[in-house]
C-alpha cells in the first residue's frame, strides 16, 4: 500500500472520530430539561381521618384491617368523621356499616352502629335475611368456640317410632348449612377487654337465615334437638364450586368479571337447606336399627284377630295390597273392603 492511502484512511477516520464526537455532545446539550419531582410535605399538625381500606356494604362487620388513619385536608374535614388523637380505632371493631362506604372514604359517625346500640342487629342483616335463636348446651354450642362471624352447619337429632313394639330408628341429619352466627347470648363480637377473642359458653345463638329457613328452624326444635357443627373457612368455595359444576348455579353469559366475582361472593355466603346428609343408628352401631320399625302382626296370645281368624293362622288368604299411610302399614286382600 502506498503512502497516497494511508494518508486518505487516516485522514477518514480522524473525521469519524471527530464527527461522532460532536453529534454526542449535540444530543447532551439538546436533550429535555430534567424536571425533578417534588413531594408535597405533610403539614405537621395536618389532620387524619379514619378511612375505608376495602370496599365496606351494608351489614359488614368491621375489624382491625377494615379501615387506616389518612392525612386529610383541613377544608374538607367534617364533623362526623373519625380523627386521630379524637376516636379509639379499638372500640370500632365490631360495629357493623349501616350506609356502604367505598374503599379510601372517611367512615362517619352516622354509618356505624355499635354493638349493643339501638338497631345494631337489625343493621347486620343482610338486605332479605331474618334473626333466628336457637337454644344450644355446653356440647352442642362447640365448648363455645363458636363465634359471632363464624359460619356452622345445624344437625338435627330425633327418635323415629315405627308402628311396630322394637326401638325407635334414632337417626342425625343436617338440615341446613353455611348459617352465618350473629351473636352468642347477646354477645356480637368475640373480643375481651384485652382485644383477644375470648371462649365463654352460653345457651343461646342467633344465626342469620332466610324467611323460610326460619320455619324449618321453628319446626325442628319441635322435632328433635339441634347440635352446631363449625365450618372451615375453605368450605364455602368448595360448595360454590361444586354448585357451579353440578348446575346449581348459572353464571351469566357476557358478564365482566367484576361483576361475576360480586356475584359469586354473594352466592358463597347464602345459607343452603338442601343436599343434606344423615346417619342412622345402625351406621354407628350394629346392635341398632337402620329403619322404622315396622307395624306388629295382627292378633296376639289369647285373642283373635280383627276378621276371627284364630291366633297363628294367616289373616288373609290369597293376593294382598299392602298400603302405607306414613309410618303405618296396612295389608288389604284384593277384592275385599
Amino acid at each position: 500500500m502506498d503512502a497516497k492511502k494511508i494518508v486518505l484512511l487516516v485522514g477518514a477516520l480522524i473525521i469519524a472520530v471527530t464527527t461522532a464526537l460532536l453529534a454526542r455532545n449535540m444530543l447532551g446539550s439538546s436533550g429535555s430539561p430534567q424536571v425533578n419531582a417534588q413531594v408535597m410535605p405533610v403539614e405537621a399538625d395536618q389532620p387524619h381521618v379514619l378511612v375505608a381500606t376495602k370496599a365496606l356494604p351494608v351489614g359488614t362487620i368491621l375489624d382491625a384491617e377494615s379501615f387506616r388513619f389518612q392525612p386529610w385536608p383541613k377544608d374538607l374535614i367534617e364533623q362526623a368523621y373519625y380523627l386521630r388523637g379524637q376516636a379509639d380505632p379499638a372500640k370500632l371493631a365490631g360495629s357493623v356499616v349501616r350506609t356502604a362506604i367505598s374503599a379510601g372514604q372517611p367512615l362517619t359517625q352516622g354509618g356505624l352502629v355499635k354493638p349493643g346500640d339501638r338497631g345494631f342487629l337489625a343493621a347486620a342483616l343482610s338486605p332479605g335475611m331474618r334473626a333466628v335463636t336457637v337454644p344450644v348446651s355446653a356440647q352442642s354450642s362447640v365448648a363455645g368456640f363458636v363465634f359471632p362471624g363464624d359460619r356452622i352447619d345445624l344437625v338435627l337429632t330425633q327418635s323415629v317410632s315405627g308402628g311396630g313394639d322394637g326401638e325407635p330408628l334414632k337417626v342425625s341429619e343436617t338440615i341446613l348449612r353455611n348459617l352465618r352466627v350473629l351473636a352468642t347470648d347477646q354477645r356480637m363480637d368475640a373480643m375481651g377487654e384485652d382485644g383477644k377473642p375470648e371462649v365463654r359458653t352460653y345457651s343461646n345463638v342467633t344465626i342469620e337465615v332466610t324467611p323460610k329457613i326460619a320455619e324449618k328452624i321453628a319446626v325442628s326444635q319441635t322435632i328433635g334437638s339441634l347440635s352446631m357443627s363449625l365450618r372451615s373457612l375453605a368450605d364455602n368455595s368448595s360448595d360454590l364450586d361444586a354448585a357451579i359444576a353440578g348446575s346449581d348455579v348459572t353464571l351469566p353469559d357476557g358478564a365482566n368479571p367484576k361483576a361475576e366475582k360480586a356475584m359469586l361472593a354473594k352466592l358463597a355466603a347464602q345459607p343452603v337447606d338442601r343436599g343434606g346428609t344423615y346417619s342412622t343408628g345402625a351406621d354407628v352401631s350394629r346392635y341398632q336399627r337402620s329403619s322404622v320399625p315396622a307395624k306388629a302382626d295382627a292378633g296376639a296370645a289369647g285373642t283373635a284377630s280383627p276378621n276371627g281368624a284364630p291366633v297363628g293362622t294367616v289373616a288373609f288368604k290369597g293376593p294382598a295390597v299392602r298400603i302405607a299411610r306414613g309410618t303405618n302399614v296396612t295389608e288389604v286382600p284384593v277384592g275385599g273392603k
